[in-house]
């Protein structure tokens, strides 16, 4: 731990650490939330002033996602998914500042993710996973704020 001076405050600092098997319990917590949810659950690890992390389960599809001012990186933790990306949101409802989601989006481009990988979304990519009826998928969120957010 240090600590950074910000006008005239200083702010104690430290560094986070999960191991991928805490990552993974935490995941079969989330897994009996996920089934009664309707297919995902997340837990919010750690929130700063422009970034925060949570880690996600799903065991089906996703809606169509687009954020104006979040860039999502994934690392993929276990599991197999989908990620379409690009094009619109199909039936797009605001549920946020700079943020909506669709039934699904015209996806210009398709990946399969797998255990291991690392994926970046910038702001403003539209994304949505797809998942088989077998599939499930573990992954890491690291949500960075690329532009300011602002009310209206």
């Amino acid at each position: 731990m240090g600590t950074h001076e910000t006008n005239d405050a200083q702010v104690e600092v430290k560094t986070d650490l999960w191991m991928r098997g805490e990552l993974l319990a935490i995941a079969e917590e989330l897994r009996s939330r996920a089934q009664a949810e309707g297919g995902a659950a997340s837990q919010r690890l750690a929130e700063f002033p422009r970034h925060y992390t949570e880690l996600a389960y799903r065991c089906a599809s996703g809606t169509g996602e687009l954020h104006a001012h979040y860039a999502d990186t994934f690392l993929i933790l276990a599991g197999t998914a989908t990620l379409i990306t690009g094009g619109k949101l199909i039936e797009p409802q605001k549920v946020g500042t700079g943020e909506a989601r669709g039934t699904a989006i015209s996806g210009e481009s398709s990946q399969s993710l797998s255990a291991g990988m690392v994926v970046h979304i910038p702001a403003g990519l539209t994304h949505q996973m797809i998942l088989k009826a077998d599939e499930t998928i573990t992954y890491f969120v690291l949500k960075i704020q690329e532009s300011e957010v602002s009310e209206g």
